[in-house]
């Protein structure tokens, strides 16, 4: 319902000639979907300047959408290609977060320890930044949220992922007196053991990075996502690994499938389906505790209860992200954001059996999947963040479908993730919280 109030809100910065000014971070699959959507169909914005570490997919995303460009080495530079209506291409992160010319960042990387250094970036310059890195808010968000606050501005998720469009309909559900539940994502596929070999061929067929269509079968990018719906909802998990239950049905018939007393004892569960019509999109499950309304609402086709169905049948991704930027400038409403301390973190699983001296792979690899688990389980036990987990190097073997632990491995020195990920749990001490079993 915001974007029907964002349509306006743009076209008025149109007429008075003063677009929203948007730099963003990547320039691969989605990013280039992104270039495209603003330059087409968003009135009242630009995407006044792409990074890429790679600076000729930068031009290339450019070039894709019909749009000349200008290479920039400064942000005076920049801010000259702004004031002559030029995209601008760089290799350089800090020129946008140094520059006092672009109202709004969006991080479309889904690297997590580039994606850690620019967000410090942006925040420590005091800009707002709307980010598709699951990765990284799954894995440090809650930490870098406090930072955000601090600094007085607004670093969220984005609408289109299915998170987003999860917390648009939590919050719909809610606004309207009923109690979220579930917060689901409907998927067509998941196997822990698919690998960028299995997966190529999808990949090639749309253009995508193989070991990025991996993490979607293997289950490590819906981790990340259900992780960050569940800290910016307070719901937990009901299992390690989520239920994910397999149904070939509608997802209105998911209401008989889950245990309510057992939802309402962990505060609500983020969970997923495979299979479920109509796919691709999100559910949620809510109860209503009023006689009077249960009555509307079996009125209005929703059933008996205890449990209702919402659901959203799609997912856009890239076609919404600018409005999530026109919701961060325009309306200061952030789409999703960790509440406080981390609820769900993902931990590494080993998808092959792991020798000594191994050094594990890339996010949607050969060597690794990820799974939800409880924050406090997690710090108990030592468990490895999926997000810490790429170029550690194994001390011995690990079984396949075994969590690593960080007993497991040799951490990578230096990188600043590491270093968040203890300042993380320094602000947020939850492991003395949690007996032993």
């Amino acid at each position: 319902m915001t974007n029907v109030v964002l349509d306006r809100l743009l076209a008025e910065r149109e007429a008075e000639g003063r677009p929203v000014k948007v730099g963003m971070y990547g320039a691969g699959f989605m990013a280039k979907g992104v270039v495209n959507q603003i330059a087409h169909s968003v009135p009242g914005m630009v995407l006044s300047v792409i990074c890429n570490r790679n600076i000729e997919k930068a031009k290339a995303a450019y070039e894709l959408a019909g749009q000349e460009w200008v290479e920039v080495s400064s942000t005076k530079e920049l801010a000259q290609a702004i004031k002559d209506g030029k995209p601008a291409v760089t290799s350089d992160p800090a020129i946008l977060y140094e520059s006092d010319d672009l109202d709004c960042l969006i991080d479309a990387t889904g690297a997590v320890e580039y994606g850690a250094n620019i967000t410090l970036g942006a925040i420590a310059h005091g800009r707002d930044m709307v980010t598709m890195n699951a990765e990284l808010d799954a894995t440090v968000g809650c930490l870098l949220k406090k930072k955000a606050d601090a600094a007085g501005v607004i670093l969220t998720a984005t609408d289109g992922d299915q998170p987003g469009v999860e917390m648009n309909l939590y919050r719909f559900v809610k606004s309207i007196g009923l109690t979220p539940l579930v917060c689901g994502n409907i998927k067509g596929l998941q196997d822990p053991y698919r690998n960028p070999t299995t997966q190529e061929g999808f990949a090639k067929q749309w253009g995508q990075d193989p070991y990025m269509v991996t993490s979607f079968a293997d289950g490590t990018k819906i981790s990340f996502e259900q992780a960050i719906v569940a800290n910016g909802t307070g719901m937990s998990i009901l299992k390690r690994g989520m239920l994910g239950l397999d149904h070939r049905g509608h997802i209105d018939e998911l209401t008989q499938m889950y245990d309510v007393e057992a939802l309402k004892k962990v505060g609500g569960a983020v969970e997923y389906v495979v299979g479920s019509k109509p796919g691709p999109g999100v559910y949620v499950l809510a109860t209503h505790d009023d006689p009077k309304q249960q009555h509307y609402l079996n009125l209005y086709k929703l059933g008996t209860g205890p449990l209702y169905s919402f659901y959203t049948p799609y997912h856009l991704c890239h076609f919404e992200v600018p409005l999530s930027v026109a919701r961060v400038v325009l309306l200061r409403d952030p789409v999703l954001q960790p509440l406080g301390a981390p609820l769900v973190e993902v931990v590494a699983t080993a998808k092959r059996d792991l020798e000594a001296g191994e050094t594990i792979d890339d996010l949607g690899g050969y060597m690794s999947y990820g799974q939800c688990e409880t924050a406090e389980i997690t710090a108990r036990d030592k468990l490895l963040p999926m997000g810490v987990a790429v170029n550690c190097v194994l001390k011995h073997a690990v079984a396949k479908d075994q969590v690593l632990t960080y007993d497991d491995v040799i951490l990578p020195e230096g990188r600043i993730i590491d270093k968040l990920r203890e300042e993380q749990v320094a602000m947020f001490p939850i492991a003395e919280a949690v007996p032993a079993e």
